[in-house]
């Protein structure tokens, strides 16, 4: 194993020290916004651990295939659905072997054969193992020694709990690779992520994966067209990486690692001393931010301190109406939801009556036996053929449902902002202090193909009568039968897929209206906190304030590379 340098404790005892006013405030003024990143900066900076280097990425951008590539093994599961339920984390052992962290304290060693049991949905479906993270040791890892591989659940996939992992783990991110696929374009999901992630490290790296889709020519153009993006829209530059698991896999490989993976793993300790450091100053700077709304308030502390509040907060402090007002406008939003799939639907309808009448025609003639024997084969048949073309028809057609799910999301941002504008505006005009910016987003989670479930072939199952009924003379009658019972078929099914789709798109709404409420409880208990607090607490928020503004020491300096 290659040697690999401690930082010295007086530099982690100097960032220890950063954070004691930032924790004081945290407590004393109750920033629960803040306790999560708290947390982080805190864990770390009491011992040096491994540089968690975090594959990151919307559902199916390849995350898990990347990292089994880099591996050298196909270790991590990978699907066409999604698969990755848990963290996953890979790092450097002597032997092989993999535990399972619950959240209620367990620890389970698991095989490494038996590892989608526990980090992957069709293993562990919802969770229901309640595992909250997996670590892996590889040998093989040897010569990335001093970094942890993150395998994510990715962001915005179907399964909620999925994107709530990974979000709640962004705090802890030391360096970031962000997995988009090549062959789509970067969306405002993808910029909120970089957004999140600038605040908690400086090391963000996009990966444009699958990149075998496109020629060289489209490489360089969607290269050109990632850049030009970022810097206008986030005004600063980012590496861009390309990788394949098809193509040129090894030369995409060597680059990273040559240019990414290798410098990580041999400046481990300057590295590790950055992103403390770069998560610690972001911290301090928001705090800072609510420290100033929380002098203003003290300053005023002779004042009618409900009044203040009033001012401030007035109407937007009231939960219960901003949980009405949002439910109106998701359960608004929901009632077209499947007036809109039905429409959509109705003209496949007609071509796949034909369809199906055709094809039922040819293969009936091959069909041999009595009624018994044929019922069972034509509902076998229906069966294989319905879900088939119905499977299809969702497969290709399903983004045209999704009208109702983009407006709730249009809907909910804009109330955001304007409840987050209405805030900001307030404490300007009131305090005369600007609130630091804050990354809220709405999260579209893509739902899953429903499953396609048939009915009936026959009201009454007189074909168990098949032995007092002769085929010869009776077999086209019932040929007949089923051939009018494909419009049936198609309305009912089709009528179910569409039900399928609503129930899953109107549960992802509801969830987004979740999310918003969050959003808005969590921001409204920090300036509640904040004002509560505030009284008598003048010169204690002064001296936070001094404390902060102080140019910081340089922890950095025991860390910093030997001259070359």
């Amino acid at each position: 194993m290659p040697s690999v340098d401690t930082p010295g404790s007086a530099s982690l005892s100097r960032f220890r020290e950063t954070l004691v006013p930032v924790r004081d405030a945290v407590s004393r003024f109750g920033l629960v916004s803040l306790k999560r990143s708290l947390e982080v900066c805190e864990g770390l900076a009491v011992k040096s651990p491994l540089i968690d280097v975090a594959i990151l990425g919307q559902f199916k951008a390849g995350k898990s295939t990347f990292l089994n590539t880099l591996i050298g093994r196909r270790l991590l599961p990978v699907g066409v659905i999604p698969v990755t339920t848990v963290i996953t984390r890979i790092v450097y052992g002597p032997e092989e072997r993999a535990f399972a962290s619950h959240f209620d304290g367990n620890i389970t060693e698991i095989p490494l054969g038996r590892l989608e049991e526990f980090t992957s949905e069709a293993g562990n479906p919802n969770n229901e193992k309640n595992v909250s993270v997996v670590d892996i040791e590889l040998p093989t890892l040897e010569g990335y020694a001093g970094l942890r591989l993150v395998d994510t659940p990715g962001l915005g996939s179907v399964f909620k709990y999925h994107m709530e992992t990974s979000e709640n783990w962004l705090p802890e991110v030391g360096a970031a690779l962000l997995a988009i696929s090549a062959d789509r374009p970067l969306s405002e999901n993808d910029l909120n992520l970089i957004r999140e992630l600038d605040r908690y490290t400086p090391r963000i790296i996009l990966l444009l994966t699958k990149a075998d889709l496109l020629s060289q020519g489209q490489q360089d153009e969607v290269v050109r067209f990632f850049q030009e993006t970022l810097k206008r829209e986030l005004r600063r530059e980012f590496p861009i990486y390309l990788f394949s698991n098809r193509v040129d896999t090894e030369l995409f490989q060597h680059r990273l690692e040559m240019e990414i993976i290798n410098p990580l793993t041999r400046n481990r300790d300057v590295e590790f001393g950055r992103i403390l450091s770069y998560k610690v100053q972001s911290l301090a700077k928001n705090c800072r931010s609510y420290l100033d709304i929380a002098l203003q308030t003290s300053l005023r502390a002779d004042e009618d301190r409900l009044a203040l509040r009033e001012q401030i907060l007035g109407e937007k402090s009231n939960i219960t109406r901003i949980n009405e007002e949002l439910m109106i406008m998701t359960r608004e939003t929901c009632r077209h939801t499947r007036v809109n799939i039905d429409k959509y639907l109705n003209r496949f309808k007609n071509p796949l009556k034909e369809k199906l009448s055709a094809r039922l025609a040819m293969d009936m003639a091959s069909w041999k036996g009595n009624l018994w024997k044929l019922s069972r084969r034509y509902e076998e048949w229906i069966r294989e053929v319905m879900t088939e073309e119905l499977e299809e028809l969702s497969q290709r057609e399903h983004r045209h449902f999704f009208g109702t799910l983009m407006k709730a999301q249009s809907t909910l941002d804009r109330y955001l902002k304007s409840f987050r504008a209405v805030l900001e505006g307030n404490i300007e005009r009131i305090l005369g202090v600007r609130m630091a910016s804050a990354a809220w987003n709405i999260d579209v989670d893509e739902p899953s193909r429903p499953d396609i479930q048939l009915g009936h072939t026959f009201q009454f199952h007189f074909d168990l009568l098949w032995f007092l009924i002769p085929m010869a003379l009776f077999r086209g009658v019932f040929e007949r039968h089923f051939l009018k019972q494909i419009p049936h078929q198609v309305e009912v099914n089709v009528s179910r897929l569409s039900n399928s789709w609503e129930e899953r798109i109107n549960r992802t709404i509801e969830d987004m209206r979740k999310q918003a409420s969050r959003y808005i409880r969590e921001e409204i208990d920090t300036i509640e906190g904040i004002l509560a607090r505030t009284e008598g607490q003048t010169e204690t928020i002064r001296g936070l304030i001094s404390v902060l503004d102080e140019p910081p020491k340089d922890p950095l300096s025991e860390w910093e590379a030997p001259p070359r």
